[in-house]
């Protein structure tokens, strides 16, 4: 959990020099990190992937219950690729950045819940 804390603490250091894709990159980060150590701390085995619907869904295969809220959470993996690579897709807006740190804040609340009550 501390890794995801840390990769949301580098996604709130918004500045006038740092592009909002690196910012949700990290984002994906710290909620892929969050969601790890649900599996770490429950001896789930996981992938070495970065997609959180897959990540998510074997979560749920080792008996985890992922509130709909969470499953939103699908939408960072994108910033885990596409947006790391200029002109595949549009630069992202300041209301996506914004989401992405309100929706990777919500899977570590989540994640640091699961782990607590385990």
């Amino acid at each position: 959990m501390n890794r995801a804390r840390s990769s949301l603490a580098l996604a709130k250091n918004a500045s006038p020099d740092i592009y909002f894709e690196d910012l949700c990159y990290q984002a994906q980060q710290a909620a892929e990190k969050a969601i790890k150590a649900i599996f770490i701390s429950e001896k789930i085995t996981f992938p070495y992937i970065h997609d959180i619907t897959a990540l998510l869904t074997r979560l749920e295969h080792g008996g985890i219950t992922v509130p709909g809220e969470i499953r939103k959470a699908a939408v960072l993996s994108i910033y885990a690729s596409q947006t790391r690579y200029p002109g595949i897709e549009p630069p992202l807006t300041e209301e996506e950045y914004k989401n992405a740190i309100c929706t990777a804040e919500s899977v570590i609340v989540w994640a640091e819940k699961i782990i607590k009550s385990g």
